[in-house]
């Protein structure tokens, strides 16, 4: 991970390297490309991105993040995957976690705890633990979140399980799991 522009430039050398211009490729061929496997490696390309604080701005101007919520709900099984593990990536900056979180985020997260990839349920359950604010908190630790969640805790993947447990721990109070309780047995 790079944490500065200057650092990038070092790391790149003398021929430097247009990120910008390699990210807004990257989109160009995501949006036109009818081959699912060109389509898969780019979007995965793309989650490595979101790794690097570097490339937030530019993932916010290139509309990259609308790109992962688009793929997190309507993409095939592995699309899905990537655009989520992106989001995942992304959700701990301030702006991203607002734009996710205005853009629908919380509700297409919760989604993806239905599915069975643990990879798309061990990112959605970090992406909405990232996604908390004293702001967000009661969307984020809804009723219907905190049912699904409590469901994982019930899963045979020890990952998804440990994942579940934190989440109601750190993030819900008593209150609401007792809440979600009542709910699922009605």
């Amino acid at each position: 991970m790079f944490s500065s522009h200057e650092q990038l430039v070092k790391r790149s050398g003398k021929k430097g390297v247009d990120r910008p211009q390699y990210l807004k490729e990257l989109v160009e061929e995501f949006l036109t490309s009818d081959s699912i496997d060109c389509r898969k490696q780019v979007l995965a390309n793309l989650a490595n991105f979101a790794y690097d604080p570097i490339n937030y701005q530019w993932f916010r101007r290139l509309k990259i993040i609308d790109i992962f919520l688009d793929q997190a709900s309507e993409g095939t099984s592995d699309l899905r995957s990537f655009a989520v593990a992106g989001l995942c990536n992304l959700a701990l900056d301030l702006e991203n976690k607002q734009y996710i979180l205005k853009n629908g985020g919380v509700s297409l997260l919760h989604e993806c705890l239905l599915m069975e990839d643990e990879t798309v349920v061990t990112s959605a359950l970090t992406t909405l633990m990232f996604l908390v604010t004293p702001e967000s908190k009661s969307e984020v630790t809804s009723t219907k979140v905190v049912s699904q969640v409590m469901n994982k805790v019930k899963s045979d993947n020890p990952r998804i399980q440990n994942l579940a447990k934190i989440f109601l721990l750190d993030y819900c109070t008593t209150e609401q799991v007792r809440e979600a309780e009542e709910g699922e047995q009605k």
